[in-house]
């Protein structure tokens, strides 16, 4: 029993008659005051109105009460399911099929047109006629009611007015509760009791796509602040570690925020004791590097700091396998001789399987006589004493040309600070693959030696995609990624290249964390099919504000806006705007 009553004094008295025994306890744990007015209840401080759902649209789909859940004010929903007897309903559909069969064949004898209003619930009421007489289909009573909660009637107005505006968008069409308010909140109560009783029928299918009636939500403790969520302004908080894998994919037009995104990432990973390495090709990560005493590092022929590819970083136990690295380096040197053919890549591979065995390299174990790894210029007079003149002069740039200074000497770099840029923009646009490949395996074979919590960051993926090589490489270092606690980060505006793209395609599959912004009408059907998207999240990718984003995280899709504090936002912005305003 719901009581009411009103005033402290009354309160007292029904104290005492407690403790005499004279008074059950539904009576003292009762609200101390509630007021009935034909539209609203007030509860203590609190005013309170029940809505009801009084009719449906004529077409159910997937989800059609999200927007029911997902509103934006203080509500309590309530839903009470009745099956109907088919032995019961069967004379009822009936009647109601003879209704309208009659009122159609009236309407066409007297020469009116027949509209859609009389042939649509006609056809449907025969097509669940049937299905209900071959146990496709079960009938359901269905009550929807809505519990708005406010601090003053004026919100309360407000608020109503705003839900019923939201659900005449789907064409609902919603009632208030008049003189019926107490009725109503019952109903709402977890008591399973449907007082209010305004009840609709629905079939099965109908029914049951109101189903999962929850709202979108991703929140992990142990994560970071992606954003605020689209769909009902909830935190989006996400572990990318405590995912299937760590690694991750970007894809966004031009000015659509990506970069911003990252660097958004980088800087709350930073928080966490997170390691983050960055390939950088349009130096977009210097302010960044500064504002948190980061190591920046200028890759060019000029620069001081080096990385030799065949440094070989031994592990904690002083084995490393040599024949992993070696096929490793075999992609990258194919990429730098533009090697394509597999008997040029099989001289590759011998030649430096050779240099590491004259060296003391024995089954991943280095002779403890040898101080310093092999360099490129030890593969060129390998290749000269193979007599490999074709293979040799293609070498020749990286040895005594312009680019000796590049490749040609030993590793200067330590992995040794949170935050590492490798700013490869001074390089020309065909060394900027090669460099990419370098570095990343140089950070895959520090990692391999000593595993950590580390991202590894390459902007402008899409480079990496424009030869196999370089692919492959890319490919095989995210498969294996997880094993030595890494994840890595790749950022691209050419989304139908990757997933038009042998390898391209293995990425994003290998990737658990998927963050997709604005995209195009040309590449919008791709990742749609790629990431099973719904037409809404495919709506909102071509329509999304800069600074949106869909993520995917395993199975979780969430809409978002990507949000930096006021003092995160100046260290991350390279809107010229701004950088250049002052």
């Amino acid at each position: 029993m719901f009581l009411i009553k009103h005033g402290k004094k009354r309160s007292e008295q029904k104290l005492a008659q407690f403790y005499f025994g004279q008074q059950d306890s539904v009576d003292l744990i009762s609200y101390s005051g509630l007021e009935e007015f034909p539209t609203y209840l007030r509860l203590e401080d609190k005013f309170i109105r029940t809505i009801f759902i009084s009719g449906y649209p004529y077409v159910a789909t997937t989800g059609w009460l999200n927007m029911f859940i997902n509103f934006n004010h203080n509500i309590d929903i309530s839903y009470h399911i009745e099956t109907i007897d088919p032995f019961l309903a069967l004379p009822k559909l009936n009647r109601k099929i003879t209704e309208l069969e009659s009122t159609r064949r009236a309407m066409q004898r007297s020469g009116k047109i027949v509209g859609s209003e009389l042939t649509d619930p006609l056809e449907s009421a025969i097509d669940l006629k049937n299905k209900i007489q071959r146990g496709q289909e079960k009938l359901f009573q269905i009550s929807i009611y809505a519990t708005i909660t406010a601090d003053t009637l004026s919100d309360l107005n407000k608020i109503t007015a705003s839900l019923e505006a939201v659900l005449s968008t789907k064409l609902f069409y919603s009632k208030t509760a008049t003189l019926q308010q107490l009725e109503a909140l019952q109903s709402v109560l977890p008591r399973g009791e449907n007082i209010l009783n305004q009840k609709r029928n629905l079939d099965s299918s109908s029914a049951a796509l109101t189903f999962p009636f929850v709202s979108s939500e991703l929140v992990q403790e142990s994560g970071i602040l992606y954003g605020i969520n689209k769909s009902n302004n909830s935190l989006v908080i996400l572990d990318r570690f405590s995912l299937t894998n760590a690694n991750s994919i970007l894809f966004a037009q031009s000015g659509a925020g990506k970069s911003y995104t990252a660097k958004v990432e980088i800087l709350r990973q930073l928080m966490q004791s997170t390691k983050v390495i960055v390939i950088d090709p349009e130096r977009e990560y210097q302010q960044l590097s500064e504002s948190v005493s980061g190591t920046y590092i200028k890759v060019s022929a000029k620069s001081k700091e080096k990385i030799n590819p065949f440094d070989l970083t031994l592990n904690s136990h002083g084995q490393e396998s040599l024949s992993d690295h070696i096929q490793d380096l075999t992609e990258i040197i194919s990429l730098m001789l533009e090697a394509g053919t597999a008997k040029e890549k099989a001289v590759i591979d011998k030649a430096i399987f050779q240099i590491y065995k004259r060296l003391g390299w024995s089954q991943g174990r280095k002779s403890t006589k040898i101080r310093e790894y092999p360099l490129l210029k030890d593969f060129y007079k390998t290749l000269r004493e193979m007599k490999q003149k074709d293979l040799c002069l293609r070498l020749e740039k990286y040895i005594k040309g312009s680019l000796s200074s590049v490749f040609d000497s030993q590793t200067n770099i330590k992995l040794d600070n949170r935050l590492i840029i490798f700013d490869i923009k001074d390089l020309s646009e065909s060394l900027r693959p090669v460099m990419m490949l370098v570095i990343a395996n140089f950070v895959h074979s520090q990692v391999k030696a000593k595993p950590q919590k580390r991202i590894l960051v390459i902007d402008e993926g899409w480079l990496l995609l424009q030869h196999q090589e370089s692919a492959r490489f890319i490919s095989g270092l995210v498969r294996r990624a997880r094993k030595y606690y890494l994840g890595v980060t790749i950022i691209s505006q050419q989304a139908s290249d990757f997933l038009n793209n042998e390898y391209g395609k293995a990425i994003a599959s290998q990737s658990s964390l998927r963050i997709l912004m604005k995209q195009d009408t040309t590449t919008i059907r791709k990742v749609a099919e790629e990431f099973n998207l719904s037409e809404y999240e495919q709506k909102f990718l071509l329509t999304c504000n800069r600074g949106e984003a869909l993520i995917i995280a395993d199975q979780n899709h969430v809409a978002l806006k990507v949000v930096a504090s006021e003092k995160e936002h100046p260290l991350i912005t390279t809107d010229p705007g701004e950088v250049y305003s002052s």
